[in-house]
């Protein structure tokens, strides 16, 4: 796993990682540096470039 700094996401986690809600695969937000799963509704935060994926984390989304 290589990062550019402390702050940046390893995207290749994104093979491995789900949502603890669905089990469905998350899309990466760089904006908003958070990763999605778009059928629980639910951004999840990167803080230091390690995803946060505990439900009472994660903000509710509006569906797109």
């Amino acid at each position: 796993m290589k990062m550019d700094n402390k702050d940046s996401f390893d995207e290749s986690l994104l093979d491995i990682i789900v949502c603890p809600v669905t089990k469905e695969k998350l899309i990466l937000d760089k904006k908003n540096n958070e990763l999605l799963s778009k059928e629980a509704n639910l951004a999840f935060p990167i803080k230091d470039g390690i995803p946060i994926l505990l439900i009472e984390e994660a903000r509710k989304i509006s569906r797109s």
